[in-house]
């Protein structure tokens, strides 16, 4: 069995890959680097002439072969090596005729936790969101609590615990509230922001600063009484292990769209769990990744809880085939073979490209550039 062809779509604002064999077996992966597909179709173009004719079976094998095929690094070269990945092993899967997870070494569990991507803008409409998740079986929600970029610190601090304090009020003691910030706070900020959120328990606080410095991001999760999750945005296993060797977080958030794929987020997961540090696989850009992240958490002990949009579930997304389907708050681990997700050939068209990057960068009022540390 040989790679025979590969075809590359841009399908909405995701960039999607598809691998066909001579024997007629096929698989898909995409990439979580969403401000540049284009770049990252450009490089899965450069990959082609060495993946053509290739036993696509060798996973690990064309792994290290793309990630060193130049003396380049990034993001962009890290999501094409994602998404490769990701597209072989469900042919691997689907060869052997075994969902990915069982080729993984099998299942830790029988079903996947997932908290929601959800929250509201006012305490009113946040009590309210928090009681409707834990109503449909959602067990942890996550949302971000700081608005505005220019605000003063006592504003954006009072804002954000007023907003904190309606979600655990309408969630409840059983809750777990997750608060992400998107990287726009200084490390001095978000420990002060940390400190005022500490009374209501959250399960962690994710990316409060800029990920230029892995040591910066390490000294505020060490400085900080609140446990602290990073990584959505890093790519390989020595950048989460110098994350942790540096003293932090508490949760690692590799996106398999961007680090390595499976084949590499799995020994993320590794490295993570020596040092007794939680996984919390990071996705919000549709049922492809979702489902390559299932099959992941599905292996790992040191899984908690997988990131999850309703948006999934848009009908926008019926170009992608499912056969995991969300029951509450969990994803039931899926049986068919590979990841169990076919691309409708017929309704990509219906899915034209549209760029997530709208090229803007956010603006202080005084005119300098924001979201800067």
């Amino acid at each position: 069995m040989k790679i025979d062809r590969i075809e590359s779509f841009l399908i909405g604002g995701a960039y999607v890959v598809r691998l066909t064999t001579d024997t007629g077996v096929s698989g898909i992966g995409q990439t979580a680097c969403w401000g540049y597909p284009e770049a990252v179709s450009s490089i899965v173009d450069v990959f082609k002439r060495y993946l053509i004719g290739q036993d696509p079976l060798r996973i690990e094998h064309h792994w290290q072969h793309l990630y060193r095929m130049s003396p380049f690094r990034g993001t962009a070269l890290a999501g094409a090596v994602s998404a490769i990945d990701i597209a072989l092993w469900d042919i691997k899967g689907k060869h052997f005729q075994a969902p990915v997870w069982e080729l993984l070494g099998g299942r830790c569990r029988d079903k996947i936790r997932l908290h929601l991507l959800g929250g509201a803008g006012t305490p009113d409409a946040m009590v309210i969101a928090a009681r409707e998740t834990v109503e449909e079986g959602f067990t942890a929600l996550k949302f971000d609590p700081v608005h505005h970029i220019d605000t003063g610190i006592d504003r954006m601090v009072k804002t954000a615990v007023d907003l904190v304090a309606a979600a655990r009020e309408g969630g409840g003691p059983d809750l777990d509230i997750i608060i992400e910030v998107h990287r726009k706070l200084t490390p001095m900020t978000a420990l002060t922001l940390a400190e005022a959120l500490a009374p209501f328990n959250l399960y962690f606080f994710e990316d409060p600063i800029q990920i230029d410095s892995i040591q910066t991001q390490s000294e505020v999760a060490r400085r900080s009484n609140v446990p602290m999750g990073n990584g959505e945005r890093l790519t390989t296993i020595w950048e989460f292990r110098e994350l942790l060797e540096a003293g932090g977080p508490q949760y690692v958030r590799p996106d398999l769209g961007l680090a390595g794929g499976i084949t590499h987020c799995k020994k993320i997961a590794a490295i993570a769990e020596s040092y007794h540090c939680a996984v919390v696989t990071h996705n919000f850009l549709g049922p492809l990744l979702t489902a390559a992240s299932v099959h992941l958490d599905a292996t790992i002990p040191n899984f908690i809880t997988q990131e999850y949009s309703k948006g999934d579930e848009n009908e926008a997304n019926t170009v992608y085939k499912c056969a995991h389907r969300r029951e509450g708050g969990y994803i039931p681990l899926p049986e068919v073979p590979g990841l169990g997700v076919e691309l409708v050939d017929e309704l990509i068209e219906q899915r034209p490209f549209k760029p997530m990057n709208p090229g803007q960068t956010p603006l202080r009022e005084d005119g300098s550039v924001a979201y800067a540390v």
